[in-house]
């Protein structure tokens, strides 16, 4: 099928993660995955975010899960430290919000990462039934994945499913109990050399910025590559 990218948190390089802004410029550059991040907030909304604090994103104090989506919604995820004032209209969107959008977009694949904090506060069985009950509406377009492996036991055959590992070493476990359709890898702990081909299972190289390390890393048997720098990606690979 040639090189495939995954738009780490949206179009990251220039927009804010995680928002639609971000989601729908990825797309309209031709990206056919893209990757966010979910927790619930206090009432039980599913949202894109994908720190345990406001902080970074939006320069308010809180959790997520603490607090009401009526709260949550008013709140600019700007990154201001990154861009200003310029995407004060930004705001966090629910994983309604993406799903929306999937359905006028056939031919992309979403990689919904739901994060071990949300899972831990609100417990797997509510998680799962929030995340499915919005995903039901595109099912062939959301992959669920995570670093927990107890959960992604839970979500088996009610949706596709990705491992998400830090260190190549530690695969044995989580295929061992999964048998996962995807399987995400930290760049970072990856060995120098070596192929990585895994039968029945896709093997996804995040968080990758560097063109020349991407062509290694699909030479090396890699299915998808994730960055936040999709466009630019995309264009070097003369898949624009």
């Amino acid at each position: 099928m040639g090189p495939e990218f995954v738009a780490h948190r949206g179009y990251r390089l220039h927009y804010p993660e995680n928002t639609m802004l971000g989601i729908e410029a990825a797309g309209a550059c031709g990206a056919r995955y893209v990757e966010v991040d979910v927790q619930l907030s206090q009432d039980e909304v599913p949202v894109l975010f994908h720190d345990d604090t406001l902080r970074r994103v939006c320069g308010v104090d809180g959790h997520i899960g603490d607090l009401r989506y009526e709260h949550l919604k008013d709140l600019a995820a700007h990154e201001f430290d990154r861009f200003g004032y310029r995407y004060m209209q930004a705001r966090i969107a629910r994983l309604a919000d993406l799903c929306a959008w999937l359905a006028g977009c056939p031919g992309v694949i979403a990689f919904v990462e739901i994060k071990e904090n949300t899972i831990d506060q609100f417990g797997a069985t509510t998680v799962l039934k929030r995340v499915l009950a919005e995903t039901s509406r595109c099912p062939a377009q959301c992959v669920l994945i995570s670093f927990s492996v107890p959960f992604l036991e839970k979500a088996r055959g009610q949706a596709a499913l990705g491992g998400v590992i830090g260190r190549w070493r530690e695969r044995h476990r989580v295929l061992a109990r999964l048998a996962p359709d995807y399987l995400f890898c930290d760049v970072r702990g990856l060995p120098a050399f070596g192929q990585m081909k895994l039968p029945g299972t896709r093997v996804v190289i995040y968080e990758v910025a560097d063109p020349a390390l991407a062509r290694r890393l699909f030479a090396r048997g890699a299915d998808l590559v994730e960055t936040f720098a999709i466009g630019e990606m995309r264009r070097n690979f003369d898949l624009a």
